[in-house]
């Protein structure tokens, strides 16, 4: 997958500065005005100082395989505008020279000063268990410990489906640490038995594969918060991180748990991951009864509210029963804990998809972010929401931010594909959508990704084959029957996208079938009038896919008539 800008600092060199968070170079405080793909390829130079990068990294990380511009003229033109916004020469350089026919390497002197920002993958830990269903415990406990870590700013922790990815293909640290940018890999493995926990952990320095530090915990299950807190002081300590008095207050602040509480949160966790309708059945049963055993443990009120949420969008309930028990939850969770990242993030979801409130949605997201710079989960829903109102090149960044702290998940891959789409950009979305779904063959998201972009190229038939897997992949969900049935009228095969139809609406009683999704089958068919029908339908049963309504590029054909623009009117999307 093409990676995107993932360091958190300031680094200054000369009379300039690459503030990496807001993507801009600085020289004396003034802005540069320097293209994306110099910028990105300027701060993997800051990043390996005085190391080589190579072209074949470079070409990895900005141009991925399948792309229509020659690697060699857009390289060289990008270092050219490289080397001109700093004022820079290739036969005398002062920062960037080149390694003919390897790549380039940064020479400059680096300011002191500047805050080192540690970059850190965890591994998942190893269940050493002979039971099986302890798997999902170490799984849990790895996801709460990943977020742990990456509450202290002065890291950078990669998302866990990142790290399951490179513990999966089983690549040589040095070489994860080359292509993801990681100083350091946390190790380890965990024994729950007899109400205690073990848990073994090691730090290994990734470039060069060497071990820095290791250390075993054994503890009752009811510590384990106060576990996780003094294995994060450590882990920052050893590696010379410093953690603000905020982060130390909040580290501090834990409490007992039960251990059976606990446990079952950890399950939740385990299954909300993978998304599909039964796995997040069994993560709301999990999250349920860690609430009945701990009716305080914000987190798992957190959970359970995001899981609601997500049966809402691809259909497996109503939303209006949905995000109205994902609304009820999420309060719950800030009540208890204000500060609680993924809880403001979930109320964003229901203030965008059910109560149709871009500005509350936009400020929960924002204050999820700003609580959690690395929750991937709130940067791609509010880039979402960023696109459903027009603001296209925030929602692209704000995706392209998901994607660089969680670069090989699924979701957030779809998400970014799927931004490109709302926003209009085919090209890109083909290519991309194409990088994820090979990296995620078993994704429904990823497919759905897949065929979009070959929808919108005119290659009607891997569309559809496409929507045929993610159908498949999803245990039949009525989000991608609907698309299915889109895609058929859409490539003229009226008889089968009718029939899909009729699928849906006979179903209907049994389960939530969403309107606007019957509306887009019927665009597709050219039935104007029925479309309007149901798309007034989803209006009025606050179906959470409306939000599209003013970008969706399936519905152009109805954005002429006076019905389709009163909708859009009591809509109140702003923009």
């Amino acid at each position: 997958m093409p990676r995107v800008r993932g360091d958190f600092q300031t680094i200054r060199f000369g009379a300039f500065e690459l503030d990496a968070d807001a993507a801009e170079l600085r020289n004396q405080g003034v802005k540069v005005r320097l293209q994306e793909q110099p910028l990105r390829i300027l701060q993997m130079l800051l990043e390996n100082p005085g190391r080589l990068v190579s072209r074949e990294t470079l070409r990895a990380a900005l141009w991925p395989s399948n792309s229509y511009i020659d690697f060699d003229q857009g390289l060289n033109r990008a270092i050219n505008k490289l080397r001109e916004a700093l004022g820079d020469s290739a036969d005398s350089p002062q920062f960037i020279e080149t390694l003919a026919r390897r790549g380039y390497r940064f020479v400059g002197h680096l300011d002191q000063k500047t805050q080192e920002t540690r970059s850190l993958l965890v591994l998942p830990l190893s269940n050493l268990s002979q039971d099986p269903e302890q798997a999902h415990f170490a799984d849990g406990l790895t996801e709460a410990l990943t977020t742990s870590l990456a509450k202290v700013k002065a890291l950078r922790v990669l998302s866990r489906t990142t790290a399951e990815y490179y513990k999966r293909i089983q690549k040589p640290l040095p070489e994860v640490a080359r292509e993801l940018g990681v100083d350091v890999v946390v190790e380890g493995s965990v024994l729950k038995s007899q109400g205690r926990v073990r848990i073994t952990v090691q730090l290994v320095h990734a470039p060069t594969d060497k071990h820095l530090w290791a250390e075993s915990y054994d503890r009752d299950l009811r510590d384990i918060l106060a576990l996780q807190a003094e294995l994060t002081e450590a882990i920052a300590r050893e590696i010379r991180v410093t953690i603000t008095p905020d982060e130390q207050l909040h580290l501090t602040r834990v409490t007992e748990i039960d251990a059976q509480a606990y446990e079952s949160y950890l399950l939740g966790l385990s299954y909300w991951d993978k998304r599909s309708p039964d796995a997040l059945r069994k993560a709301i049963q999990a999250f349920e009864q860690a609430i009945a055993r701990a009716p305080d443990f914000a987190p798992a009120y957190a959970g359970l509210a995001q899981c609601f949420n997500v049966l809402g969008f691809y259909g497996y309930l109503a939303p209006q029963d949905s995000c109205a028990r994902a609304k009820v939850l999420a309060l719950k969770a800030l009540e208890i804990d204000p500060n609680l990242a993924p809880a403001h993030a979930a109320l964003g979801w229901v203030a965008q998809y059910l109560d149709f409130d871009f500005p509350t949605a936009e400020r929960e997201y924002q204050r999820s972010i700003a609580l959690d710079p690395r929750y991937a989960l709130a940067h791609f829903h509010y880039a979402i929401a960023l696109a459903c109102v027009g603001r296209s090149d925030e929602a692209i960044a704000q995706s392209k931010e998901a994607v660089s702290v969680d670069p090989y998940s699924a979701a957030a891959g779809a998400a970014l594909a799927y931004v490109y789409w709302l926003t209009r950009r085919f090209e890109p979305l083909l290519v991309y959508a194409k990088a994820v779904v090979e990296l995620y063959p078993n994704a429904p998201q990823a497919h759905w990704a897949f065929a979009f972009g070959s929808l919108e190229a005119g290659n009607f038939e891997t569309a559809i084959a496409e929507l045929r897997l993610a159908l498949q992949g999803s245990g039949g969900a009525v989000l991608f029957t609907a698309l299915l049935a889109e895609t058929h009228g859409l490539a003229g095969n009226t008889k089968i996208a009718q029939e899909l139809l009729a699928q849906l609406l006979n179903n209907s009683g049994q389960q939530y079938v969403m309107p606007y999704m019957v509306a887009r089958v019927y665009t597709a068919l050219g039935e104007r009038e029925a479309a309007l029908y149901w798309l007034e339908k989803a209006y009025r049963e606050r179906d959470a896919w409306m939000l599209k309504l003013n970008c969706d590029p399936h519905l152009d054909s109805l954005r002429s008539d006076p019905r389709f623009a009163a909708i859009v009117r009591e809509m109140n999307i702003p923009g």
